[in-house]
């Protein structure tokens, strides 16, 4: 299952989930681009957001406004849904309404490919980044093994270049599948110092001797954190509110 948080609050972007991304919801057209892939469920703490979904015939839980994250709503929404321990679940954030399908196909063939590997606590994914790009600390870096095992992530550009130039950073995309038992297993573990360093959730099931399986992927989409976010993806895309 594919299940999206949707919280209302946030502090750059009022009521983001919400806003209208040409003529739908944010929240609506991001389940709607990955409907074909397997069931979507939205968990959010907004009664708004509950209605929205109904209307467009889309499973929506209410779930607590005290989450620290979206992966702590997502347990609860998988919780509330009765699935069983092995069952696939993929967070898809609910501001990615350009997220490719086969981008996210991609992170759901990885997660049922590693499903009994107790080893592996989460899957994801990366695209290819130019150095220029990698300057953003909002863009999130990452390397990795031989057998595509994320090393570390980080809001820093890494691997840093010393003797010469480097072209060929990874960028993360925060898409990430679990089973339901690897994900309540991560909601159990103790947040890692790296984590609240450097503000990344995922930088936990490292610390704790746990691996995240990468795929590449190719994409063109991006979350949308501000208005200006918004208004450059519908240019990007080729569509107007």
């Amino acid at each position: 299952m594919i299940i999206i948080p949707a919280r209302i609050g946030s502090s750059r972007f009022p009521n983001k989930v919400l806003a209208d991304v040409a003529g739908l919801p944010m929240v609506i057209r991001t389940a709607k681009a990955v409907e074909k892939i397997d069931k979507v469920a939205i968990a959010t703490d907004s009664e708004e957001v509950i209605k929205m979904a109904q209307s467009h015939g889309i499973t929506a839980v209410m779930t607590s406004a005290k989450h620290n994250s979206g992966t702590e709503r997502i347990f609860e929404a998988a919780q509330k849904l009765n699935l069983e321990d092995d069952e696939i679940i993929i967070n898809v954030q609910g501001d990615e309404p350009f997220i490719e399908e086969e981008v996210v196909k991609a992170v759901f063939d990885l997660t049922l490919k590693n499903r009994n590997d107790k080893q592996v606590m989460m899957n994801s994914c990366y695209k290819m980044m130019s150095n220029p790009e990698a300057d953003d600390p909002n863009i999130v870096k990452l390397i990795s093994s031989d057998k595509e095992r994320a090393l570390y992530f980080s809001r820093a550009k890494i691997p840093y270049p010393r003797d010469h130039a480097f072209n060929d950073y990874k960028g993360h995309l925060g898409i990430y599948g679990f089973t339901k038992k690897s994900l309540k297993h991560f909601c159990q573990l103790p947040p890692a110092p790296l984590e609240e360093i450097e503000k990344l959730e995922q930088l936990r099931a490292l610390y704790h001797g746990f691996s995240i399986a990468m795929v590449q992927v190719e994409t063109k989409s991006f979350g949308i954190d501000t208005i200006q976010d918004l208004e450059k993806a519908l240019k990007t895309h080729n569509l107007e509110n």
